[in-house]
This record gives structure tokens, C-alpha cells and sequence, in this order.
């Protein structure tokens, strides 16, 4: 298996050690922190901010419904975060907006010292963050570089790195074992790669909003039909490939996830409203099987439809039994 050969290859050699946890050994088994909130440790771990260079945690949350978190990064730390599973989410810093969208397994986010983040959650999600002091950061970056090639500003760059997923994974599985020091090599190497980043050269065009509009109000009123992408770059009145780069310049989004983002949200309005069988509501909302409809639901919001649907008519039922309803949670967090 390709990460048992990924573990082999990170593994430690004797004696050497990293300042990734700067914790007697006992702890090194506990070096994925556990975080109390959205990208807050756990005061017990908080001390391991002053005495490592990175420090690993974890934020797991399975609920499926609109929730909103703030956070601002330590003034010595960058925070890299990996998202572990694909969910829908938006981030914002005052009113600039960071990234809203589908975000798959295996995205990056890196946000430097000193930087607050307004996170609204629309999904269940899974991220690994990484508080990185500014110092070693920066030296990861310099390493590779000459003297006179200034250093890359990565405040809110945002790429798919598939391998670092496969290093998520894999701190993830060493987490489990309790093996610190593999943990630590993974940990290192993943940062190593993260810092030496760079942004993306070419400048995409936005769809214009006039033209943004247009497609959403097609995708709207056909959502029940077969949707392709020379049908919307038609609507936008231009080539696909220019089409679909400006569309996700414009959205966050590409066009094909985005089209699959408002089937399901349009089936969640169904499931919560009516008694439509999933069969139907399959069609209703454009899917040709219910089979794929459920696959790309849970895929969405870590839920089956039917799963989905009971728990919203159970919050219903017995609000004081469950707690608030989703719409009165979402006020308490903002």
C-alpha cells in the first residue's frame, strides 16, 4: 500500500528529532491536538505554541447544517489548514471574500501572523491545521531560493494539493498508532511542501456579473434537465474553456460542482417540505438514479437523503429533546 511505503520513507533515522513538538516523549504519541473550536487548541496545548516550531491539530465536525466560526491567527504563527474531506464552506475576512464554495479533499489554505478568518460552514468537514512560527516558515521558503529572489506573499493562497491529502492521511493513521516521531517526519514534510508553494502566474478573467446571472437563472429554471457545460458557456455566450475558467474566477466553483451543489440544496428544500420518495425527487432535481443522487448527497453533507431527512423532521419534533433547530443555532454562533 502506497502509505505504508510513504510511512518507510518518512520514517525517523536513529536520533535525529525535529522541533515539530518540543514535548518530552510521552506526549510525541499525542501530537495531533485535538482543537476545542474551529482552529482553537485546547488550553492544556496551548503552551506548545511558545515552545515548537509546528504544532498539529485537528477540527472534526459532522454537523450538516449552516454554522459560523472566527478565528484570528497567533501573531508569530502562519496556520496551514488541509481540508481532510470535501465540504461547503465560505471564508471572509471583513468584507473580502476569501473563498465560498465546494471545497474538495485535499485543499490547502494558508493564512499568515495576525490575520482573522470568518468561517460559515454548510457541511460536515474535516481539517488538519498547522501553526507554523513565521521564523521556521519563512526559512522553509528561503531554503530552496538565491539570495536575490524575494519571498512569496502566501496570506490566503488557496490550491488542491493531492499529495498533501496523502500526508493528512497518513498523520491522521500515525495518530492513531501513537507513532510520535513518524508523525513528526510527516508533519515537517508536509509543511516543508506547503511552504515552498507559489501562487498561480496567469490572471483569469471574472465573469461578468451580467453574464453570472444569466447562467444561474438558466441553471434555475432547467435544473430538473440535463445541464452541460456547452450548454452554459452558450447561455454566457462564450467557448467552454473560457467559460468555465471565468465561472469559477466569478464563484469559487466549477461549473459542473456548482450545478451538483444547487441539485442537492434544492433537494434539501424537498426533503425538509415534502414526502416526495427519493426516487422521484432523484429526477425532480436532475439526477437520472437515485443511486447517484445519494452518492452525491452524502458525498455533500456526509449524510443519506433519508438519513437527512429524518433528522430535520426530528428537530422538529422535539426541539427541547434535541436542542435548537438549525436556523436558531446558526443565530447563537453569529
Amino acid at each position: 500500500m502506497y502509505l505504508e511505503a510513504l510511512k518507510a520513507k518518512l520514517a525517523p533515522r536513529h536520533g535525529e528529532r525535529s522541533r515539530l513538538l518540543a514535548a518530552p516523549d510521552a506526549e510525541l504519541e499525542h501530537c495531533l491536538c485535538e482543537e476545542k473550536a474551529w482552529r482553537c487548541l485546547a488550553a492544556a496545548d496551548r503552551r506548545l505554541v511558545t515552545e515548537a516550531d509546528i504544532v498539529m491539530s485537528r477540527w472534526v465536525d459532522p454537523r450538516g447544517y449552516w454554522r459560523h466560526d472566527e478565528t484570528t491567527s497567533w501573531s508569530d504563527r502562519y496556520i496551514v489548514g488541509i481540508a481532510m474531506k470535501t465540504t461547503r464552506l465560505n471564508y471572509s475576512r471583513g468584507s473580502h471574500n476569501v473563498f465560498d464554495g465546494i471545497m474538495p479533499a485535499g485543499t490547502v489554505h494558508i493564512i499568515g501572523p495576525s490575520q482573522p478568518l470568518a468561517a460559515e460552514f454548510h457541511a460536515p468537514c474535516d481539517f488538519i491545521h498547522f501553526h507554523v512560527a513565521s521564523d521556521y516558515f519563512r526559512l522553509l521558503q528561503d531554503t530552496p531560493r538565491s539570495g536575490s529572489q524575494p519571498l512569496p506573499d502566501l496570506n490566503d493562497l488557496i490550491v488542491h494539493d493531492p499529495l498533501a491529502e496523502l500526508l493528512g492521511r497518513a498523520l491522521i493513521e500515525s495518530g492513531r498508532v501513537g507513532a510520535g516521531p513518524y508523525a513528526e517526519s510527516v508533519g515537517h514534510t508536509l509543511v516543508m511542501r506547503v511552504a515552498r508553494l507559489e501562487r498561480p502566474q496567469a490572471k483569469v478573467n471574472v465573469l461578468p456579473k451580467w453574464r453570472l446571472k444569466r447562467v444561474r437563472e438558466y441553471i434555475d429554471a432547467h435544473l430538473e434537465e440535463r445541464i452541460s457545460l456547452a450548454d452554459l458557456a452558450a447561455v454566457a455566450g462564450l467557448s467552454r474553456m473560457h467559460f468555465a475558467a471565468q465561472f469559477r474566477a466569478a464563484t469559487g466553483y466549477r461549473p459542473h460542482d456548482y450545478l451538483l451543489y444547487q441539485r442537492i440544496e434544492r433537494s434539501k428544500v424537498l426533503l425538509s417540505t415534502t414526502d416526495m420518495p427519493l426516487a422521484e425527487m432523484a429526477l425532480t432535481v436532475g439526477f437520472h438514479a437515485q443511486a447517484h443522487f445519494s452518492t452525491v448527497f452524502k458525498h455533500m453533507t456526509g449524510e443519506t437523503p433519508a438519513r437527512w431527512r429524518r433528522a430535520v423532521v426530528s428537530e422538529r419534533q422535539f426541539p427541547d429533546v434535541l436542542g435548537m433547530a438549525p436556523s436558531q443555532q446558526a443565530l447563537r454562533h453569529s
